[in-house]
């Protein structure tokens, strides 16, 4: 019998591989030869299918795993490719982002092109900026600066000189930056480059600007990386830029092995460059291309996706013929809500107390989310989630691995793994080198600094758990993997209700979202003046009604300070969704209230899942979270259970598929359910839960 460890790292055959996917992902997977267009909406699997079609790839031999090169256009996404295709047991596959690509070939070839080291990269763009503004006498306000700094980028990555700055900028239809005019903002662009030549210093976009330039002028140099790379695979392909395409396009050659994943609905940063025309145009681009549209949206309840869907039916002319619509696949939930609130405190107040009855019917704060069109509007609801007495998590703020007790506690695991017991397991050995630390079973009563350490310290237990259930590590394996994430900024889930963005929270998702402030003013944004403009904002919407899952609550303030003028209006996108033209529903707040919690607890007992099966996993739920002192969540959410009665697997394979399983938790209660699910008490109903 294989071991956990060889048996989780092993490469699945290729029927195995191709038996794990629906129809469209099977297409995607089989395709391993020409160019590929993959038009994939929210929650359809896009990762799944075009990490499996590497895997299938290398299963067949069609691929040679070093001679594959996936790109990305974030490092956790990265990070994230590279974990699934391990644990598919293929190793070798370079996943990385553009600027991580261009940079490790940059390096290597710098030597041999110029002589010497590659110039230091500037962190921050602002201390240059703000000099080429001073020398112009253009002022150094923070905010000036950093709307500079954004232009700056944006005729980078676009391709666009000092010298061509103002005309391209018109044709663009920008009008500038920072309140200065395009003639302006040229002069600024040359002093700039001046500045960062005379420092000897370069920016993020110039690593790709000079990997440009050395593969356009020395052919032996691109010869010797389209001979290194054979297969090519770019995922959020609707947000390339000019410049990343222009790159693309010179480690292809005269190649067309390629093969593109992306959503044209999800086109959310036009602003920095990024154009959905590479993704629409590729069968022009690369003829005899196959499309494939992956449509099965396995993420969200049918009222979510419904609602998605509505957002953008109702784009008219104006949505694209690329944009796909969502057919889903969960069984039926709960019903999206919709609440006007007479001014943002009230709004926040709202929401934190919808928040805190998630949480006691056993919905994990980690997985829930507010989101918001600026950042501004996060400090209502931090103030609002603190007086109720619920953690939370900004993202955009510190990041994980930068936090001291973090770089600690990995510091001691470094140590410990050099004199680590070989009979303890790894798990253990974790947490007995983090207890030493502050780490405890229970969380902390305290909140503040001291539960946030917690928190953090919680977060690499679980990480731990997690891959020793997935690949049988040992606490060096374990090390060598913090460094590898650290490196990577791919942090571990945090127990905390989110607060993000709506740009930040592309890419997420979590079980309950509250998108917050959708009115006019804030969605579409005040600036947003064009048509283009106000169909990104749509877009932007579409985005934050699909990190839902299941759980989906839109609300908006009538006016931003108590007292103040109720003017505000829900937002156009809503037109003929929301329910009535001034927001309310002809029923007192109380009432809507209850109503939506009787009919979240009818969504999530009833409609597809079996009665029996749910109340009895619930039951065992129960038992194991009061043996082992558990929130019942951290076991199996809601959610999970309702797909298991309704699914009712009978295999751990077919256990595997569901969302919430994943293999820590299989090793944990897998037994335990397929017996529930048969009728049968598990034999080990309270084992396994430490």
């Amino acid at each position: 019998m294989m071991s956990d460890a060889s048996r989780s790292t092993a490469q699945l055959s290729p029927a195995q591989l191709l038996a794990a996917l629906d129809d469209d992902q099977r297409a995607v997977a089989e395709h391993l030869s020409g160019p590929l267009c993959v038009l994939a909406g929210a929650g359809t699997g896009k990762t799944r299918a075009i990490t499996y079609r590497i895997a299938h790839g290398v299963a067949t031999g069609a691929f040679a795993p070093t001679s594959v090169l996936a790109v990305t256009f974030t490092s956790r996404a990265a990070a994230e490719l590279r974990t699934r295709l391990r644990d598919l047991g293929v190793q070798g596959i370079q996943a990385r982002t553009f600027h991580a690509a261009a940079l490790r070939q940059l390096s290597y070839f710098w030597p041999q092109v110029v002589g010497g080291g590659l110039p230091r990269i500037a962190e921050h763009k602002a201390p240059l900026v703000a000099e080429a503004s001073g020398r112009l006498g253009l002022g150094a306000d923070r905010l000036a600066i950093r709307d500079l700094a954004a232009e700056i980028e944006w005729a980078k990555v676009s391709l666009v000189t000092p010298d061509d700055y103002v005309r391209a900028a018109a044709a663009a239809g920008r009008p500038g930056a920072a309140g200065h005019d395009l003639t302006t903002v040229a002069r600024l662009l040359a002093v700039y480059e001046d500045a960062k030549t005379e420092r000897g210093v370069i920016d993020f976009e110039d690593v790709l600007l000079l990997t440009v330039g050395v593969l356009a002028e020395r052919e032996d140099i691109a010869r010797t990386i389209r001979n290194q790379y054979r297969q090519f695979v770019v995922d959020e392909y609707q947000d390339v830029s000019p410049l990343q395409q222009r790159l693309l396009d010179l480690w292809l050659g005269d190649r067309h092995d390629l093969c593109v994943v992306g959503d044209v609905s999800q086109t959310i940063y036009s602003f920095t460059g990024a154009s959905p025309r590479h993704l629409v145009d590729f069968p022009k681009k690369h003829p005899g291309a196959q499309v494939v549209r992956l449509v099965r949206d396995y993420r969200s309840t049918p009222q979510v996706v419904s609602l998605a869907n509505d957002v953008l039916a109702r784009a008219g002319r104006s949505r694209s013929d690329a944009a796909v619509t969502l057919v889903a696949q969960r069984p039926s939930g709960p019903a999206a809500s919709f609440d006007a609130y007479d001014d943002d405190e009230e709004e926040a107040r709202g929401v934190a107390t919808t928040i805190s009855a998630l949480v006691a019917r056993g919905v994990a704060p980690s997985e829930i989310a507010i989101l918001y069109r600026t950042n501004a509007q996060g400090e209502a609801f931090e103030q609002a989630l603190s007086t109720a007495g619920i953690g939370y998590l900004v993202r955009g703020g510190e990041r994980f691995f930068a936090r001291r007790e973090v770089r600690e506690a990995i510091a001691l695991l470094r140590g410990a793994s050099r004199a680590v017991d070989p009979d303890q397991s790894m798990p253990q050995a974790v947490r007995d080198v983090l207890t030493g630390s502050g780490w405890e079973t229970q969380p902390p009563a305290a909140r503040g600094a001291v539960r946030e350490r917690w928190e953090s310290l919680d977060a690499i237990v679980k990480l731990a758990d997690d891959l020793s259930a997935r690949r049988g590590a040992d606490l060096g394996a374990f090390v060598t993997e913090l460094l590898e994430r650290a490196a990577e900024q791919h942090a571990p889930t945090l127990e905390g209700v989110t607060l993000a963005s709506l740009h930040a929270a592309k890419g997420l998702e979590w079980d309950a979202v509250f998108l917050a402030g959708v009115c006019e003013g804030l969605l579409p944004i005040s600036f947003a003046e064009t048509p283009e403009a106000v169909e990104e904002e749509r877009r932007l919407l579409y985005v934050g009604v699909t990190r839902a899952r299941e759980h989906l609550a839109l609300s908006y303030a009538r006016s931003r300070t108590p007292g103040g003028r109720a003017s505000r209006k829900p937002s156009r996108f809503l037109d003929g969704i929301w329910p009535s033209s001034d927001g309310g529903t002809g029923v007192p707040e109380r009432a809507r209230r209850r109503a939506r919690a009787q009919a979240n607890t009818d969504a999530l007992t009833h409609g597809d899942a079996d009665p029996e099966v749910f109340a009895a996993l619930s039951a065992w739920r129960a038992d194991l979270a009061r043996a082992t002192s558990k929130p019942p969540y951290t076991i199996l959410h809601d959610t999970t259970l309702v797909a298991i009665a309704t699914a009712k697997p009978k295999t751990l394979r077919q256990l595997a598929l569901l969302r919430g399983i994943g293999a820590a938790k299989i090793e944990a209660h897998g037994g335990a359910v397929l017996a529930i699910v048969a009728g049968e008490r598990p034999a080990e109903a309270l084992d396994g839960g430490a």
